[in-house]
């Protein structure tokens, strides 16, 4: 990562989720911010999904993010969609953590899985923004500390 400070890329052609058919409108897009002043930067659908009430539904960004050692990228559902269709994510708030990044089983691909909380069925178009995330520094404690390293994607520390 020579030189990079934070930031993000498309991950590797071989870790791509949304191929699917060729009549799968698929719009990848790097995050971006909607503003100057604005701490998060926003995720897009890359493709056409349907969330029915009460289920949720994972969708792969198809986007990785690089980070320096000592910071974590925090991914939130926007307040737009949480507050007007129901949505939030499954697990409340994502943690991307800096060896995240490249890893081999998915190289890094960040995953967002809303689950709808509404009674009816909500529909996000590929390239609505659907997340943000936020880079953050972060502390460590004086104990409890670990030397190891990630080998895999999503759940896979200390596996």
């Amino acid at each position: 990562m020579e030189n990079k400070i934070r930031g993000f890329e498309f991950v590797s052609q071989e870790h791509i989720k949304n191929w699917g058919d060729i009549s799968t409108k698929i719009v990848a897009n790097l995050p971006t911010r909607g503003s100057k002043t604005s701490a998060g930067y926003d995720f897009y659908s890359p493709i056409d999904v349907k969330i029915p009430a009460g289920e949720q539904v994972l969708i792969w960004s198809d986007v990785k993010a690089y980070m320096q050692e000592g910071e974590v990228l925090m991914i939130h559902v926007r307040s737009s969609i949480g507050i007007k269709a129901g949505l939030m994510l499954a697990n409340t708030t994502g943690v991307i953590d800096a060896d995240y990044y490249s890893n081999e089983s998915n190289d890094g691909n960040i995953g967002i899985c809303l689950k709808n909380t509404g009674d009816r069925e909500v529909r996000i178009a590929a390239g609505e923004r659907i997340a943000q995330g936020v880079f953050m520094p972060f502390l460590v404690a004086d104990n409890g500390n670990t030397d190891e390293e990630r080998t895999g994607g999503i759940g896979s520390t200390n596996k």
